[in-house]
């Protein structure tokens, strides 16, 4: 049991920027233990008008601003301290963060969208 946090993709238009569901939809990216980035998720998720009491399986869609956002909070250390159950700690391996941004970036190229979910 723990974080688990995965990056989908679907060629499918969402309604909305947060809380869709899809039929089809593939796996871009897998993060295992990485509080911070599910924190910064989490900000995003409300940002956008989720209205979830908790932020558990609430899809975000991300879009070409939120990975500009994003990449710049990584490259500066601005990932929030994120805590809870069974989520462990963020271990330093955000420089692989950037790796999915590029992945993302291509995605969003190719005319996809991206969301993230958890605990899937």
């Amino acid at each position: 049991m723990g974080l688990d946090m995965y990056a989908m993709v679907t060629m499918e238009s969402p309604a909305g920027a947060v809380d869709l569901k899809t039929e089809e939809e593939t796996e871009l990216y897998y993060w295992r233990k990485h509080p911070n980035l599910q924190g910064w998720m989490q900000q995003l998720y409300y940002e956008k008008g989720g209205k979830a009491d908790s932020f558990n399986c609430e899809p975000v869609v991300l879009i070409s601003d939120d990975l500009d956002r994003l990449e710049a909070d990584v490259e500066n250390g601005r990932l929030p301290d994120t805590t809870g159950f069974f989520f462990g700690v963020s271990d330093g391996r955000e420089a692989e963060d950037l790796k999915f941004i590029a992945r993302a970036r291509q995605a969003l190229s190719e005319g996809k969208t991206i969301f993230c979910d958890w605990w899937r």
